[in-house]
C-alpha cells in the first residue's frame, strides 16, 4: 500500500468522480483508475460502487477513508519534520567544552549560531577534556572541544585544531610574589616546592601541569586538589596555592597573573567528533562557526 494509492483513493472519495479526481491530482485518469484498482486488489475488497455517473463508497471504502486521511496527514507531517531538520529549522546539538572555553569561546559561537538557527536546541556539557573524550566516544555528544593531541589510548575521533592557548600562573593578591624580585616572568622550575591548587583527575590542566613539572625534574606539591575551575580559582584566592590556568581565565579572575618565560606553556584546543559517524547537519554548522570564531576561517 503506497501513499500515492491512498491519495488517489481519497481524491475519488471526495470528488465522487474519477475524472475530476485525476484533474485534482494532476494525473491521467487511466493511471489514477489503475492505481485505485491495484489498491483494491491488494486489500481484497472493492472500495467504490461504480455506476455510470455515480460513484459511491462501499462499506470497505467507508472504513478505509478516515484511515487513509490519517495516514496521508501523518506522511505530510513526517515530510515537513524531516525538511525542517534538513533546513536547520529544528533539531538539537550537544556540545561538550572545558570550563575555560565555556566562559570564552563558546558563548560567542553559540550566540552566532542561535541568531542564525533559533529553532535548534543547544545542549552544553561542561567537563574536563579527558572526560569529554569518553563522553563523545560514547555517543552522548555531537561535538566536543578537547585538548590535543589526544592520549594514545583515546578512541578514534576526528579533530580540527582551533587555537593555541597560553597558560599562566595565578596567585592570591594577598600572598607572596611568585617571582624573584624584579622578575616579570616565571619558569616551570620556580614552581618547585610551591603548593599548587590542583584540578581533579580528568582535567587536562592537571595532567599538563604535572607533566611540565616532571619534565623540569621535580614532583609538584599540592596544597589542595580535586576542584573544578571555579573551585581552584577560589582556592588560589584563599591563599591555598597557586594554579596554572589559561590566560583568558586569568584575565577575568581578579588574581595576580604571571606569564611563563619563553618558550612558555601552552595547550591546543581542537573541535572533535566521532570518526565513525558523520555529525548531524546542525552540528556541522556549529563546528564551522566554532572554527570561524577561533580565527580558523
Amino acid at each position: 500500500m503506497h501513499p500515492q494509492q491512498l491519495r488517489y483513493f481519497a481524491a475519488v472519495a471526495e470528488t465522487r468522480h474519477f475524472t475530476r479526481a485525476a484533474e485534482r491530482e494532476h494525473v491521467a485518469q487511466p493511471s489514477l483508475s489503475q492505481s485505485v484498482r491495484a489498491l483494491e486488489r491488494e486489500l481484497g475488497a472493492e472500495l467504490f460502487h461504480r455506476a455510470r455517473g455515480h460513484i459511491t463508497l462501499t462499506d470497505a471504502g467507508e472504513a478505509l477513508l478516515p484511515l487513509a486521511r490519517r495516514i496521508l496527514a501523518d506522511t505530510e507531517t513526517a515530510r515537513r519534520e524531516v525538511q525542517e531538520v534538513a533546513q536547520l529549522r529544528r533539531g538539537r546539538v550537544r556540545l561538550g567544552a572545558t570550563p575555560s572555553l565555556c566562559a570564552s569561546l563558546v558563548p560567542d559561537a553559540l550566540r552566532a549560531f542561535h541568531a542564525r538557527y533559533p529553532g535548534i536546541e543547544l545542549h552544553v556539557h561542561e567537563d574536563g577534556s579527558q572526560d569529554l573524550v569518553r563522553t563523545l566516544a560514547a555517543g552522548e555528544l555531537d561535538l566536543a572541544l578537547v585538548i590535543t593531541p589526544l592520549a594514545g589510548q583515546a578512541p578514534a575521533l576526528t579533530t580540527t585544531e582551533l587555537l593555541r592557548e597560553e597558560l599562566v600562573v595565578v596567585s592570591s593578591p594577598d600572598g607572596p610574589p611568585v617571582t624573584a624580585a624584579g622578575a616579570r616572568r616565571i619558569g616551570i622550575g620556580d614552581l618547585r616546592g610551591r603548593p599548587l591548587a590542583m584540578f581533579r583527575h580528568g582535567y587536562d590542566l592537571r595532567e599538563l601541569t604535572v607533566a611540565a613539572c616532571r619534565e623540569a625534574g621535580f614532583e609538584p606539591e599540592f596544597g589542595v586538589e580535586g576542584g573544578e575551575m571555579d573551585a581552584v580559582l577560589g582556592f588560589v584566592r584563599a591563599g591555598l596555592g597557586v594554579a596554572v590556568v589559561p590566560s583568558m581565565v586569568a584575565e577575568r579572575s581578579g588574581l595576580v597573573t604571571t606569564a611563563f618565560a619563553p618558550p612558555g606553556l601552552h595547550r591546543t584546543i581542537s573541535v572533535a567528533h566521532r570518526g565513525d559517524v558523520s555529525p548531524p547537519r546542525a552540528a556541522r554548522e556549529l563546528r564551522r562557526l566554532l572554527v570561524s570564531a577561533a580565527g580558523g576561517g
